[in-house]
């Protein structure tokens, strides 16, 4: 059977399942102008704006990922009572996704980072967000929300997409952890800092080179699979997790089932844009798992995945066309 065939089977796969993801969603907003002279004000440049745009960013970037490939995600985070929650609300309509696993919190702004871009140049960003972890009362209406969907849904995978905002606390990650364990549903991350040795008993383990090296606070030598293994056998052993792929910008990625490991080089390609392509790393991965992919053409699929994006000016969720569009 020809690799495309092969291909073309595993996407069909992924149309039947349901992904949960659980994470940081925020509001990706871009200001496009024209940059013609300096304020008299100040020394920076006046962007006469021409264009605005909203998108869903942050762990709903990998819902949009997962719903591009042709499968259904399920989002559950919280956004504030605020204008730009009512707008990440009427964002998630518009991509005919559904809101059950929202919780909208008085007690929280929804994150929204502005982006000013002038003659097709970024010039400034400016994040309004809290990154304090949820307080009781909204860590519990999250918590309620997930297990009610992981308890009465048929959900194929659950995901945590960190951004370090808050969302994901250490209550969150052990009760939804501990329920989908016991469904035998598998279980990915992709860390940060904060919350990086809280996951337990998880299937696979995401960080980039930087999270790694930040997250155990060694320098393993990103040219050498050995040496990154040593390091990841921490997390196999202490964390009881099963494999861990580490994403090695333009080196590739490196993969480890804990008795085995090896790095995955890159194609050499025209990057564009590496925005959103940890996104599409981990929603490849959710879908390839939960169709029964073992983790090393799981790590083959999602490097290949995270190249084409790469390719793309702006955050581009991956299409079955362009993954077809390589295997040709």
């Amino acid at each position: 059977m020809s690799v495309k065939s092969n291909l073309q089977n595993l996407l069909n796969e992924f149309s039947k399942k349901k992904i949960l993801i659980v994470g940081d969603v925020m509001i990706d907003e871009y200001l496009w102008g024209n940059v013609n002279r300096i304020s008299p004000e100040a020394p920076v440049p006046v962007v006469s704006c021409t264009e605005r745009e909203c998108r869903m960013g942050g762990a709903a970037n990998v819902a949009i990922n997962v719903k591009s490939l042709g499968a259904n995600p399920i989002m559950c985070s919280v956004i504030g009572k605020d204008d730009s929650g009512i707008l990440f609300a009427s964002l998630l309509k518009k991509r005919g996704m559904t809101s059950e696993g929202i919780v909208i919190s008085d007690k929280r702004k929804t994150t929204i980072k502005t982006r000013v871009i002038g003659n097709h140049q970024q010039l400034l960003r400016v994040d309004h967000e809290m990154t304090s972890f949820l307080d009781k009362e909204t860590e519990s209406e999250l918590l309620e929300k997930i297990l009610k969907i992981l308890n009465t849904q048929p959900i194929d995978a659950l995901v945590f997409q960190d951004y370090d905002k808050g969302v994901i606390t250490l209550g969150i990650i052990e009760g939804a952890i501990h329920i989908a364990n016991e469904k035998n549903i598998p279980v990915l991350v992709d860390p940060k800092k904060r919350n990086f040795l809280n996951y337990k008993f998880v299937t696979l383990f995401k960080p980039n080179f930087k999270e790694l090296t930040e997250g155990l606070n060694v320098s393993p030598d990103k040219s050498n699979p050995d040496s990154i293994f040593n390091t990841v056998q921490k997390l196999h052993q202490k964390n009881q997790i099963k494999n861990i792929m580490v994403t090695l910008s333009e080196k590739g990625v490196f993969i480890s089932n804990g008795k085995e490991c090896r790095i995955i080089p890159a194609e050499e390609r025209d990057v564009a844009d590496v925005s959103g392509a940890g996104d599409t790393v981990i929603a490849i991965n959710a879908l390839s798992i939960a169709s029964g992919l073992d983790p090393f053409n799981t790590a083959s699929l999602a490097n290949l995945a995270g190249g084409l994006v790469c390719e793309k000016v702006g955050v581009v969720p991956i299409t079955p066309e362009m993954l077809l569009g390589e295997a040709n």
